[in-house]
This record gives structure tokens, C-alpha cells and sequence, in this order.
């Protein structure tokens, strides 16, 4: 078999630097909850599975300051982390959320792990978290669906640490010698964009420092909450309002992004959707693009053909800002992490925009890390090792991921409002508002 390239590509060389500049990343987190006994052995079986895929990996820094880190072969943690002491089902939201506080590490490791959480009342909450430096959502997705349907996917890289110095530094400088023509397609494409963006490079830089110290006693997660529809309401409301799923998802979005003030001087509310290149074999950790998405959230609630047409004008648009955005990313092993601190406000993107991810309807097996149907399925994605002042400085934060499995739509919300005050009780009322204002009405929320 021929030797397999472990090279970053350069957008995962941009998501490590900015992970370990920063300090913290962004997390995507699948979460099960099952209202039956789950089955242990099964459940340790799909552990193995997921260490033989996508996630097998983890990253080994370059010889060089300079070069091209590189992917080593690395099967997870020893065995899921199962909790001695049962806790009731109510608040176990409260448990995923502290699951996200548990140190994950690309490098270093664990870049993913698998808990699971015993119930009083019987079943168990299992969830995976994953560095996003590790595997994008719909990365972590497929992973999750061969695991579960016992696939395994031998990624060929080398385990840690078998190159010699002499040997690393040799190749890691051929490598760089052969990066030099992206680097100057990159520089072009910096020019290009900073021409094209500089009212909004302006308009971020207010967020591109951050404090400097990370206090570990003040870390917490942004107040977030789950609701569930049943699909014939949720499939009802977006035929009814002339839409689609994605349609009524990013409707929702924006008058949420109205409600908790995030709007532009024009009343406009901007969401940034992730949108997959992912193809078959593709090994990449964040095979994407972002797409963003300037939505009037006045009558959203009575009709979604604007949102729909504004989704469908940019889809047809990205190819061009996708090349202007990712154009420059071939430069990230030369950016030191001063530089990269600075550059986070510009990856935010202007104003206070709205995150956005729809995984749409997903494969059954993506439900069943036990090989049994979970009662219910939450997606989530969450900034890592965040603290009060990061997020106030970052202007708050609003994030939205759904996804449609076993008869139910899931939908998180995730939300940070600078200066306070933030709790899930206050988050969840204005959500639950806004549903009812589209005629939607839980069937359960966590």
C-alpha cells in the first residue's frame, strides 16, 4: 500500500493554530438519551469502532515552527467514561453541559471522548464530544454511522512519534519547499479579501483580543436548551408557511437573533451556515465552507418564501466566497499566534451573527450507538473553555443546531448575552415564545 499523507490539510493547520493561540476551540457533541437499559457491551463495541474511523487520530506538531503539522494514528481512550452514581433524569441537560468542561485535547489527547451517565430512573445519557480540529459535525456524523453499523476505516497514518528528529526535519522542510506556490496564491487571496471586507474587518476588530489568561475557576458553557417536535408538526408548519426544513430552521434563527438584539442598523440579522465539501474517502477534519445569510426577520412567522429565496441565492453564490475566504488559509503555518489571537474577529465575521447548523434528516444508525433506538438524539456545538469575560468580549454569542431522526426534529439553542444576565430560564422562555409565534409547540424540552 502506498505511504499515506499525513499532512494537515491547510484549513485543519488553521482550526489547530487557532485552538492552541487561543487556548479553546469549538466542540461538537452528539447526545443520547435512553429511557431503556442500554446495552454495555454494545455500547463499549461502538467505542472501539469510532477509534478505527474518522476519529483514530490525533495530531503530532512539525519539527518545524514553521511547517505543515502532521496526522498519527491514536484508537481513543482505553474504555467509555461510565459514571458510578446514578442521577435523575431531570436536569441532565446540567450533565451534558459539565461533560463539555472535561479537558479534550487534539494533540495531547483525548481529541474525543465517550461518557455515559447512569438514570435513576432507569436508562442512561451517553454522549461523544469531539475537538472540531479533530472532525467537523458531518465528519463526526459518518463517523458515528459506521461505528454504530460496525464499519471500521483503517485512515493508514503512523503512530506517534516514529519519525526520528533527522528524519521530521528533512521531510517537514521538503514539504514546506513545495507549500512555497500556495503560499503566494494565499498572500494574493489575503489582498484580495482584505480589499473586498475591510468595512467588516473594522467592524470585528473591536473582537479580535481576548484576555490573556484563562482563569480554570471561572469556566462555564452557555445556558443552552433542547426542544423536540414530533416531524408531521414540524413538516406541517414549513408546508403551511410555504418553505422547507432548512427554511423554517433559519426563520427560527433569525427572529431568535432579533430577540436577544442581534440585529445590524438595518434591522437585518446575518447567519453563518456551515456547508460540506465533504466527498467519499475524504479524510479532512473540517471538509467545509461557511456561507453567510442576511435574513429581515419581520414576518418570518406568517411566511418563509423570503428566507427560502435568500438561502437559495446564496447557496448559488458560494462558490465565489468560498474561494475568497479560504483562499488565504494555505498561510496558517506562518501566522504566529500572536497574529492568530488577533484574526479571531475576523473569523467571527462582522456585527453579532447568529450560528447555524441543520444536519437535516440523519441515518438511523446515527441513533443507535447501542444498536437500540435512543428515545431522544441532541446535537450541539460549543465553544470550549469559555469564561464570562471571554464570552462578553466576544460580544455574546447565539448558536442553533437541529437535526431529524426517529420521528423527532431536535432543535439547541445556545446563547450568551454580554453583560448578563444568562441562565437557562431566562433562555428558555423567549425560545418557547418564539415557537409558539410559528405555530410550533415541543413535544419535550430538556
Amino acid at each position: 500500500m502506498a505511504d499515506v499523507d499525513s499532512t494537515l490539510a491547510y484549513i485543519d493547520q488553521g482550526s489547530f493554530l487557532g485552538l492552541r493561540a487561543l487556548g479553546r476551540g469549538p466542540l461538537a457533541q452528539y447526545g443520547w438519551i435512553y429511557e431503556h437499559p442500554v446495552d454495555l457491551d454494545a455500547l463499549r463495541r461502538f467505542h472501539r469502532n469510532l477509534g478505527r474511523g474518522l476519529l483514530g487520530r490525533r495530531i503530532e506538531r512539525s519539527a518545524l515552527p514553521f511547517g505543515r503539522d502532521h496526522w498519527v494514528a491514536w484508537t481513543g481512550p482505553e474504555d467509555l467514561d461510565l459514571a458510578d452514581t446514578p442521577r435523575p433524569y431531570e436536569g441532565i441537560l446540567d450533565w451534558f453541559d459539565e461533560q463539555l468542561r472535561i479537558p479534550i485535547d487534539p494533540q495531547a489527547g483525548p481529541s474525543w471522548r465517550l461518557a455515559v451517565q447512569p438514570l435513576i430512573e432507569g436508562g442512561a445519557a451517553i454522549t461523544l464530544i469531539a475537538s472540531h480540529s479533530i472532525c467537523d459535525g458531518l465528519g463526526l456524523t459518518l463517523a458515528i454511522e459506521q461505528a454504530a453499523s460496525g464499519e471500521t476505516w483503517d485512515l493508514g497514518y503512523p503512530p506517534p512519534n516514529s519519525r526520528t528528529r533527522g528524519q521530521a526535519l528533512r521531510e517537514d522542510a521538503v514539504e514546506f519547499v513545495r507549500s512555497v506556490p500556495d503560499f503566494a496564491k494565499a498572500i494574493a487571496a489575503a489582498a484580495r479579501l482584505g480589499k473586498n471586507s475591510l468595512g467588516e474587518v473594522k467592524s470585528s476588530a473591536g473582537r479580535s483580543t481576548q484576555p490573556s489568561k484563562i482563569d480554570d475557576g471561572a469556566l462555564v458553557t452557555a445556558p443552552s436548551m433542547v426542544a423536540y417536535f414530533g416531524e408531521g408538526q414540524w413538516q406541517s408548519r414549513m408546508e403551511s408557511l410555504g418553505g422547507t426544513s432548512n427554511s423554517l430552521f433559519a426563520a427560527i434563527a433569525a427572529k431568535l437573533g432579533q430577540a436577544f438584539g442581534r440585529v445590524d442598523d438595518k434591522g437585518m440579522v446575518r447567519l453563518q451556515f456551515p456547508v460540506s465539501e465533504r466527498t467519499p474517502g475524504d479524510t479532512r477534519a473540517n471538509a467545509l465552507s461557511g456561507m453567510t445569510v442576511m435574513i429581515d426577520p419581520v414576518g418570518v412567522t406568517t411566511s418563509l418564501r423570503d428566507v427560502r429565496a435568500e438561502l437559495k441565492r446564496s447557496l448559488a453564490a458560494l462558490s465565489e466566497s468560498t474561494f475568497d475566504l479560504l483562499g488565504p488559509v494555505a498561510l496558517a503555518p506562518l501566522i504566529p499566534a500572536r497574529l492568530a489571537r488577533g484574526l479571531e474577529g475576523m473569523a467571527l465575521g462582522a456585527g453579532a451573527p447568529v450560528g447555524c447548523s441543520n444536519l437535516g434528516k440523519l441515518g438511523v444508525e446515527v441513533n443507535r450507538p447501542d444498536g437500540t433506538d435512543a428515545d431522544y438524539l441532541l446535537l450541539r456545538q460549543i465553544e470550549s473553555r469559555t469564561t464570562p469575560a471571554i464570552l462578553d468580549h466576544l460580544g455574546g454569542t447565539l448558536f442553533l443546531a437541529s437535526g431529524q431522526v426517529n420521528g423527532k426534529v431536535s432543535v439547541s439553542v445556545a446563547a450568551w448575552r454580554p453583560g448578563g444576565p444568562n441562565s437557562k430560564e431566562l433562555l428558555t422562555a423567549p425560545v418557547l415564545q418564539i415557537f409558539a409565534e410559528f405555530g410550533l409547540t415541543p413535544t419535550k424540552v430538556l
